[in-house]
């Protein structure tokens, strides 16, 4: 293992190529107020995280990583546009044993630029693979946009969409809401008894939790309303399967794309965005005919992701995790500015190097 001296020699070179790129460098604190993270992401952060309690700052978590306090500075008091780097450790709770490390160093650039989305994603992803240029990493990309448009393009109910959309990132659980959204799977039995029930609510049983009588009733409505609703279509579940199964270039896959979108029209603009990062990689000087994109990736990242997302691995070392990933996140930009008590929003992309991945494939291609 590499020692920690070593590292943070080669996150601050790191930091340095950033800054000379034209980054600010910012700091954030290790501890985060929990609130917030789980604002964002729900109780499951807490299987992610270290979780502890101070009697001033209330819950809180030792930091799982930069993006979230970066973007509460930046809106809290950053100019536009801009582009800041970071270095530090962030801590990962691993729900079960592994070789996985909980604590590791992290280097980061994100730039936040209104007018020039496009630019800056590419601006990203060629910088990062610039100061990873000496190794010989496996780039892959995909869109997030992309798969978030086709849910949201679906023919079926709001609340069916919503449930998409909120599993997304979850792989198993958005297939098996497909399966019985489609009539692939059947509703889940206990479910089907209880919308099957004349009065599900015995008000002579006790009410246990916090939920009341007429939220439960409610809720009951709201289930059977849904399992009311049509199917989804065999044609837009065949469409949106070959959109999650894509693995092909960058170039290959737009003319895909586009017979795609002839029959699911609602991913077009999302389309159009990636053929002009295209343009706007190859200007950079990426060789788009050789870069890989894959339908369904980013969809285990954290959940801020919500456009273009990438990351670079060592094909030779399949043990190791990504040495850099990154992508967009413009809907938690307009979040914490709703928090931040304004309505302000500014559409943002970032990505973040594992210094000590670097060093360990330095040092075995050296030996």
């Amino acid at each position: 293992m590499t020692d920690k001296a070593r590292i943070r020699a080669e996150a601050a070179r790191l930091l340095g190529f950033f800054q000379t790129n034209g980054a600010s460098v910012v700091e954030a604190d290790i501890l985060q107020p929990a609130e917030t993270l789980l604002d964002l992401y729900g109780e499951d952060i807490r299987a992610r995280a270290f979780v502890t309690h101070d009697p001033d700052l209330g819950e809180a978590m030792l930091r799982p990583d930069f993006t979230v306090p970066v973007v509460q500075m930046h809106m809290a008091e950053g100019a536009e546009p801009a582009r800041y780097a970071y270095m530090g450790e962030v801590f990962r709770s691993q729900q079960q044993a592994s070789n996985r490390a909980v604590e590791h160093f992290q280097v980061g650039y994100e730039v936040f630029d209104r007018d020039a989305p496009i630019d800056a994603d590419a601006e990203v992803f060629a910088l990062i693979k610039e100061a990873l240029s000496p190794l010989d990493l496996r780039a892959a990309t995909g869109d997030m946009g992309l798969l978030l448009a086709a849910v949201r393009g679906l023919k079926t109910t709001d609340l069916r969409k919503k449930a998409l959309l909120r599993h997304i990132w979850r792989p198993r659980r958005f297939r098996a809401l497909l399966d019985r959204f489609s009539g692939r799977a059947p509703v889940p039995e206990g479910r089907s008894a209880l919308l099957a029930a004349d009065d599900p609510i015995d008000p002579s049983v006790p009410q246990i939790g916090l939920r009341s009588a007429d939220e439960v009733a409610q809720r009951i409505a709201a289930l059977r309303q849904d399992a009311m609703a049509a199917h989804l279509s065999v044609q837009e579940v065949e469409l949106l399967d070959d959109l999650l199964a894509l693995r092909e270039t960058t170039e290959n896959v737009l003319e895909h794309l586009r017979d795609i979108s002839v029959d699911m029209p609602a991913i077009a603009d999302a389309v159009d965005r990636l053929e002009a990062r295209a343009d706007a990689l190859a200007k950079r000087g990426v060789d788009v005919a050789k870069l890989d994109f894959e339908g369904s990736y980013g969809r285990t990242s954290m959940e801020y992701y919500d456009g273009f997302v990438f990351g670079f691995y060592a094909e030779k070392r399949p043990d190791l995790p990504p040495v850099a990933t990154g992508g967009r996140y413009d809907a938690l930009t307009r979040v914490l500015g709703n928090q931040n008590g304004g309505a302000r929003d500014i559409p943002a992309v970032g990505g973040v190097i594992r210094p000590e991945l670097l060093l360990e494939l330095t040092r075995k291609d050296t030996q």
